[in-house]
């Protein structure tokens, strides 16, 4: 066994399922080395979610740079049945050389539409299946779940609490990422504020709190240490540790700086109203209240339409993991080889054939429909705008696929102002919005499908 588990550059090319090496193997033998194009969509959304925020490019793209079997990498494989040493030597010069088209990480889509588009040489593209989808599925999914509790949040303070009960450590780093895309305003995740430049905020633990004798005593110790605090009250008796807030104001007069309190627990509407009628009673206008504990997109919403007295809202668990929807139906599939269409027939797993292109009709500021259409059609192109870049050639980034995460950022609140008010919702959207297969892509498809049925003509 390996006494190093953890994934970098140098075990990345491993990270896959085997099925990919052995059918790479297949392709080698059987020299099918031409160009293949795959695409990597979602097939439907997730029950009452009505968009979803491409995520992952920059991982992927970096994978896609980087990938490559060191020595330890094929030791390994050759101790493995079935892997000829021929082989592990063309796996030994692997590199991938292909280009990739892709939705620009922000921007809203729909079910069916191509996140990524791989066109490279077959067993290139079939190797880096796998890494692909895990990294754009997860990022995908959690920068979609941040945006829908920004949405809930309706502009006040959303900070990331999740990263103690993540899917593991990758999971804690590539979701704070995400969340900071879909517009949450920071993190607890301290590696993470280091590696992309999130701004960082915490609080205090109920242990500190319980580490003392006396509430009071802790909450004058911490604020003495950490000038401009937030302030955990609900340890013991809320509104009792409200007032003892208040109380420590009154005895350091114009030395006190807490900014805000915390409340973690119970009916958080009802004590934000007594904390705030408490705290504004002892002239403590300026000290604002974070709630937190076990919040999800519906229960912030909840408290935003009662009016309670919130400033901002700390999101764990349920945002961390998309407590409701855990996964998308990720699919990466083969549509073309050999310059021509492929395609499955698998009952509700169609596949549209060939190099596509997402084209997004605009009306009055507004999008108002998406065509998917081939890349290059033989027709006309259709109106709208374009919105698969090419972000890799030749196994190297162009320009389009180095964007830093302040413009990230703020393409996600450009593009998801253009969608229709019922479509930002969190309501499910009737009818949703709407996604059509051009003309000339549906004909394609159905020649290929009569092509392929028992007893045609091949």
């Amino acid at each position: 066994m390996a006494d190093d588990p953890w994934v970098d550059d140098a075990s990345a090319a491993l990270l896959t399922d085997q099925y990919q090496l052995t059918m790479v193997q297949a392709y080698w033998r059987e020299e099918m080395f031409e160009t293949a194009v795959f695409s990597l969509f979602v097939r439907r959304l997730p029950e009452g979610w009505n968009y979803l925020l491409a995520c992952g490019l920059d991982d992927a793209l970096r994978y896609l740079e980087r990938v490559r079997f060191d020595e330890d990498a094929l030791a390994y494989l050759a101790t493995l049945d079935g892997f000829s040493a021929d082989f592990l030597g063309w796996l030994r010069d692997f590199r991938f050389t292909g280009s990739v088209d892709a939705l620009p990480e922000g921007t809203p889509f729909f079910a069916e539409e191509p996140i990524l588009v791989v066109e490279a040489p077959l067993p290139e593209a079939q190797l880096v299946e796998t890494f692909l989808m895990n990294q754009v599925h997860l990022q995908t999914l959690l920068a979609s779940k941040g945006a829908r509790v920004v949405t809930a949040a309706q502009g006040r303070t959303v900070v990331d609490f999740g990263l103690r009960r993540t899917h593991g450590t990758d999971a804690g780093m590539k979701g704070a990422r995400a969340f900071w895309i879909a517009g949450v305003d920071g993190t607890s995740n301290v590696l993470a504020g280091r590696a992309y430049g999130i701004p960082l905020n915490g609080t205090m633990a109920h242990s500190y709190v319980q580490a003392h004798d006396d509430e009071r005593d802790a909450f004058r110790a911490f604020s003495a240490l950490y000038p401009g605090t937030v302030l955990l009250v609900d340890t013991y008796d809320t509104l009792e540790g409200v007032r003892h807030v208040a109380e420590l104001a009154d005895q350091l007069g114009p030395d006190f700086a807490v900014r805000g309190i915390r409340l973690d627990s119970g009916d958080l509407a009802a004590l934000a109203r007594d904390a705030r009628h408490i705290l504004d009673d002892a002239g403590l206008g300026s000290v604002g209240i974070i709630a937190s504990g076990g919040l999800d997109e519906y229960e912030v919403a909840r408290l935003v339409r009662a009016g309670a007295p919130i400033d901002g809202f700390g999101v764990g668990t349920a945002m961390a993991v998309s407590k409701d929807a855990p996964s998308l139906d990720t699919a990466y599939k083969l549509t073309s080889y050999a310059g021509r269409g492929r395609l499955k027939l698998s009952p509700g797993k169609e596949i549209l054939p060939g190099h596509n292109q997402v084209w997004r009709q605009d009306r009055d500021g507004r999008a108002v429909r998406d065509v998917i259409a081939p890349a290059t059609p033989r027709g006309d192109v259709p109106h709208g705008r374009a919105l698969l870049r090419r972000v890799m050639e030749h196994g190297a980034r162009v320009e389009a696929g180095r964007e830093g995460l302040d413009t990230i950022r703020l393409r996600v609140r450009a593009e998801t102002d253009r969608l229709p008010s019922a479509i930002r919702s969190l309501e499910p959207a009737h009818p949703p919005y709407p996604v059509v297969v051009g003309d000339e892509l549906r004909q394609r498809q159905q020649r290929l499908a009569e092509r392929l049925k028992p007893g045609s003509a091949s």
